[in-house]
Parts: structure tokens; sequence; C-alpha cells
């Protein structure tokens, strides 16, 4: 709190200037949402490898230094962009008006499966800048990974509570279903052409469909 303070006091002695337009205003200043945006735009324009955070300040109109104190480097900047894509379509997707527990967690997760398939950021990391993502699969579970499969734990619980999904820990029953969801939505281009895709999702949710019905 007394370091804000302490900028704040800079801030405003700053204003009292002449050449206090010509600064970029502080990344604690206008929010998160504006900064993924920026680099949002440029990983699209340029790729994740050509991007610096030097070009991440100055299309959001920030210094690099409160930058700096936010993330500390380009591939923690674009993991934080990718944690906020893939937590809006997570939210979007899981509607409550299913006729039961089993639909609703079946439909929503064909349904980020298919919006990760075609989104802009995921196609443009996997053609320029595939080994960003190698630690994810590989390695690690990232932000996105962790929230995926705790909402898909709690839809099995509940379909496992109205009857419509089998017996079966929900821990193990999650893990396999996102395993199989991220290789559709990574992978399925290589097996299918765009106007194939929904062939894809037709037969994830058969798949998903058998593997949980009771």
């Amino acid at each position: 709190m007394s370091q804000r303070s302490s900028e704040s006091a800079q801030e405003a002695g700053a204003q009292a200037g002449s050449e206090t337009s010509t600064r970029p205003t502080p990344a604690n200043a206008i929010g998160e949402e504006r900064i993924l945006d920026a680099a949002y735009e440029l990983l699209l324009a340029i790729g994740m490898r050509r991007m610096t955070m030097a070009d991440i300040a100055r299309h959001a109109e920030v210094s690099r230094a409160t930058l700096y104190r936010r993330w500390p480097n380009v591939q923690a900047v674009v993991a934080a962009l990718m944690t906020r894509e893939w937590t809006t379509a997570l939210m979007s997707a899981f509607q409550p008006d299913a006729v039961d527990g089993r639909a609703r967690l079946v439909e929503g997760v064909v349904e980020v499966v298919a919006q990760t398939r075609v989104h802009p950021l995921m196609r443009k990391i996997i053609e320029l800048d595939p080994e960003f993502l190698t630690p994810y699969l590989l390695e690690r579970r990232g932000s996105s990974t962790v929230a995926h499969l705790a909402l898909v734990e709690e839809g099995l619980k509940a379909g496992q509570a109205d009857g419509s999904i089998r017996d079966g820990d929900p821990v193990w029953l999650a893990r396999q279903i996102i395993l199989v969801s991220l290789a559709s939505a990574v992978s399925g281009p290589v097996m299918a052409s765009p106007d194939e895709y929904p062939k894809l999702d037709e037969e994830l949710r058969a798949m998903l469909t058998r593997y949980l019905t009771p």
C-alpha cells in the first residue's frame, strides 16, 4: 500500500508539469484487462516470439516498470491471457437449462472444445509458437486446466446426484474427460478440415455420453 501511495504522489507531481501527456499510464491505474487486450492484439499481429514486454507496454500505454511489477516476461503475460480467454469460454459454455447433469456437462465440454479448436489465440500460438504449449501438455497443469478440472468435477457430482451420471470418483472421471477433450481441441485440425469439425464434436458428444451414462 505504501508503494502505491508513493507512486500516486509521484504521478500527482508529474501532472503538475508540462510533460504529463507524453507519459504512459501506470499499469495499476488502467487495469489488467487493457494490458491483456493489448497483448492479445500484438500476439495475433506478430506472434509471441517477436513480441516483447516493451511492445506490450507501448501498445497498452503503460510504463515497462509497472508492467514488470505484474508479470516477469512475455510468457507470463500470455499465460494470463490464455487463462482469461478460457475462463470466459467456460463460463459461457455450461448453461443451466439442460435436461439433466449429464447433458449439461457433455454439452458444456463439447462447446469449450469447439471454441478452443478455432480460437484465434490458440491457432496463432500453434502456428508460430507451439513450444509455448509443451509444458502445459507434457509437464504441468496450467491455471486454465485447473479451472477446467474443477468445473468438470462439479458437473460430475451434480450428474451423479440426479442419477444421470454413473458412479465413479469424480476426480478421475474429470481427468479422463479433460485428456480426451484436450486431444480433440488441440489435434482436431490434424484429423479434420474446418468444415468437418462438427463431425468431431458429434463423435466427442457420443463418446462422453456413453462414458458417463449409468
